[in-house]
């Protein structure tokens, strides 16, 4: 996972229960450790939503955020879907 300026992410973090949120940034590395930390108070924060299960690359922000909001439109069954389809066992990717 790279965390250069020239690149977007939009990726999705889940709690152990599996509630879900999707984000996109420019730094995943960085992004993801506030996950963590809970440094960032809101939703994520409060529902322990901080393990990386799903993310794509993209060149372009505008492309990234086009595309975070075309997943937030999805409904859970598909976003689910999405996820198990290259992580099925909705494993934490931030350590690859």
């Amino acid at each position: 996972m790279r965390s250069g300026s020239a690149c977007f992410f939009v990726y999705i973090v889940a709690s152990p229960s599996r509630t879900i949120y999707i984000g996109v940034t420019n730094n995943l590395r960085r992004r993801v450790g506030e996950h963590k930390a809970k440094a960032l108070p809101g939703f994520t924060a409060t529902y322990h939503v901080d393990r990386l299960v799903w993310f794509e690359e993209f060149a372009d922000a505008a492309a990234a955020i086009s595309r975070e909001k075309q997943l937030k439109n999805w409904r859970r069954s598909k976003k689910i879907k999405l996820i198990e389809s290259i992580n099925p066992t909705w494993n934490e990717l931030s350590a690859d």
